[in-house]
């Protein structure tokens, strides 16, 4: 494989983490959230993160991407730190 099929493939297994914190993100700051003490790049960029783990643990835990369950768990993972992060008990 080369270094341009490595790429498209990280960018592959990377991308529902990154659009899923952008729509958690913009969507809590359409619907009026505060975001809390960070700014809204620093959200994504943790709500990402998170979303990373996730979809590495299920690539790991299943031995392959793409489960249906891993992009559930995404979505649960990332929508509760989304929910921390803007202090969503409060609201």
């Amino acid at each position: 494989m080369g270094p341009l099929d490595i790429l498209n493939h990280l960018l592959n297994f990377t991308s529902p983490a990154a659009f899923v914190a952008l729509l958690l993100v913009l969507g809590g700051r359409l619907l009026g959230a505060k975001g809390g003490a960070l700014s809204g790049w620093r959200q994504w960029v943790l709500v990402f993160v998170v979303g990373l783990v996730v979809l590495a643990a299920g690539l790991v835990l299943w031995g392959r991407d793409g489960k249906m369950l891993t992009y559930a768990a995404l979505v649960v993972a990332t929508a509760t730190c989304q929910w921390v992060l803007v202090r969503g008990w409060k609201g």
